[in-house]
């Protein structure tokens, strides 16, 4: 049922057969949203109410949901295709059952136009995303206790219906302040909340105009004027206003207020409820500053966080340019140890004993090793630091028939057979997933066991993104190591197969340059298998 409904007293579409709901009893709360993301989002943020929550991801399913049920609340999404949330919002009102029903606008636009034509629907109140979690929490909780009092308060106006010698003794039980009214507006009956709230006492109410108590009655509810002799007192029912109480001493205070017509045998008459609203205008204040003061710490702590990514990036730029001239820079002296150690291994192995020549062989081994380490160290530099301008369609069938040539003497000698599936055309650039891809396949070709290297690439579209795989039968390694094998000169196996220990560390940065990430799915013996993920364009399409 809609929150700030009447009481329903003597209608014609009341459902007396439907048992009222108690307080400890679930409300039903309408979440529409086109994205399943964002309606996983808003279920796992309002799970902790322990209401009863129905998930819409359309505009018509919304409806449908609410021509079979009643909602304390609807959150609804602005931007849907086919009916947008103005428009189901629309239709919603169109209808009496929900026209009452509060509904939350859902939107990542803040703007002038949807603000007014949201509240113009009858939005209570508009959330921007990204949407705080605390703050959703508690503007939906205060709906669901308004619903749960609501549903009081009709429980008791069934009992009257049913038991009219107990017209009073219920009134006076009413937790709210309860006045009955003749047609013309005229205060027949209160109970002691109204005493109590307002500072009269009873007997000088009775006869009076509803107007004593709250100014501006009369206009709200269109009882009393020429209106009303058309219509009928209780023409407005089903609406809760937000006026003006005033007490006996003068003093006012916010009041919401709600009529519900009753004919009788001695004619028709009208339940007023008036509830005083301080404590919850209070309340939406709190929360409306709370909101305020968290987006402001929100904007802090996001400024914060990308002056913190500005100076990583620049440590970042520093530290490789550091290490791309440090690495350049010794190349130099490298080589000249390489060369001179050549050219006395050359000429003067005669005047050399063994030591001496096996000394020197260490010697000129150690140089082209670091030579080659040096080389791999300026190109796991450059990836961070060259600029290869923007990426472009990049078919991965291509590259790895470049791959192929490339490692044509590799996978000849070793007798491999690489296949793959219907990869996909990724934005890229050609340069950097061609070094990944023969890295991961030519790995797949140095770590063999004694079978022939058989080596499979798949790609899978995933919902964002590809995920790649690369399978081969090799020798594998320990689960416990499969995060070590991406660091920077880790090698599990020493000197016994060739390389520096950078190859997948470079592929792990050209992946992670991508916005993807890298993993390995291992066992000794049985194989590995390489994945890594690829953030997909809407031009993303299957090659071969």
């Amino acid at each position: 049922m809609a929150v700030g409904a009447p009481v329903q007293i003597g209608c014609g579409d009341a459902d007396w057969n439907k048992p009222a709901l108690t307080m400890q009893d679930q409300v039903k709360i309408l979440l529409v949203d086109d994205s399943p993301e964002n309606l996983v989002s808003l279920e796992a943020t309002l799970s902790g109410l322990g209401q009863d929550l129905v998930l819409a991801n359309s505009g018509k399913e919304a409806l449908r949901h609410l021509l079979q049920e009643d909602f304390a609340v609807i959150l609804l999404d602005v931007k849907m295709p086919e009916m947008d949330g103005f428009e189901t919002a629309e239709l919603i009102r169109s209808r009496k059952r929900s026209r009452h029903t509060p509904i939350l606008f859902l939107t990542a636009y803040k703007s002038d136009e949807h603000l007014f034509r949201g509240y113009d629907l009858g939005a209570v109140d508009f959330l921007f995303k990204p949407i705080i979690p605390e703050v959703l929490r508690s503007k939906v909780s205060v709906f669901v206790e308004l619903t749960r009092n609501n549903v009081l308060l009709q429980k008791q106006a069934e009992v009257l219906i049913k038991a009219e010698r107990k017209f009073r003794s219920l009134l006076e039980a009413a937790p709210d302040a309860m006045a009955v009214l003749d047609q013309d507006g005229r205060i027949e009956v209160v109970n002691k909340q109204v005493e109590k709230v307002f500072g009269y006492d009873r007997q000088d109410l009775l006869g009076r105009s509803m107007e004593i108590l709250v100014p501006f009655f009369r206009e709200g509810y269109g009882i009393g004027t020429s209106a009303a002799g058309k219509e009928g007192p209780g023409a407005h029912n089903g609406a809760s206003l937000d006026l003006r109480g005033i007490r006996k001493d003068g003093s006012e205070f916010p009041v919401e207020i709600t009529v519900s017509p009753l004919d009788t045998e001695e004619g028709r008459v009208v339940t007023a409820a008036i509830r005083d609203v301080t404590e919850q205008k209070q309340a939406v204040k709190d929360i409306r500053d709370l909101n305020a003061k968290l987006e402001l710490r929100v904007a802090e702590r996001t400024a914060e966080l990308l002056e913190s990514v500005e100076m990583l990036r620049q440590t970042n730029d520093d530290l490789n340019q550091f290490v791309y001239a440090a690495s350049h820079d010794l190349q130099e002296p490298l080589r000249l140890v390489a060369l001179y150690s050549q050219i006395i291994q050359e000429r003067h192995a005669a005047q050399l004993d063994d030591q001496a020549k096996k000394y020197l062989g260490f010697v000129l081994n150690g140089a082209l090793r670091m030579e080659t380490l040096l080389k791999d160290l300026l190109q796991y530099s450059q990836l961070g630091a060259i600029k290869d301008g923007p990426p472009g369609p990049v078919p991965c069938g291509d590259v790895m028939r470049q791959v192929l040539l490339n490692l044509q003497a590799s996978i000849e000698q070793n007798k491999a057979q690489v296949s793959w599936n219907g990869l996909p055309t990724l934005e890229a650039h050609e340069t950097r997933l061609l070094q990944l891809f023969q890295n991961l396949v030519g790995n797949a070709i140095k770590y063999r066991r004694e079978d022939p290297p058989n080596i499979h690439v798949d790609a899978e579209r995933r919902f964002g993104d590809w995920l790649f795989s690369i399978r081969d039968n090799g020798i594998g390694i320990k689960p416990e190591y499969a995060q070590q094998v991406f660091g920077i000169f880790k090698r599990l196996h020493g000197n016994k197969y060739p390389g520096t220990g950078i190859g997948l560390a470079i592929c792990q940065r050209i992946v992670e340059s991508y916005g993807g990430r890298i993993w390995l799915d291992s066992m000794p013996g049985e194989g590995s298998t390489f994945y890594f993920t690829f953030p997909h364009r809407d031009g993303s399409m299957l090659a071969d």
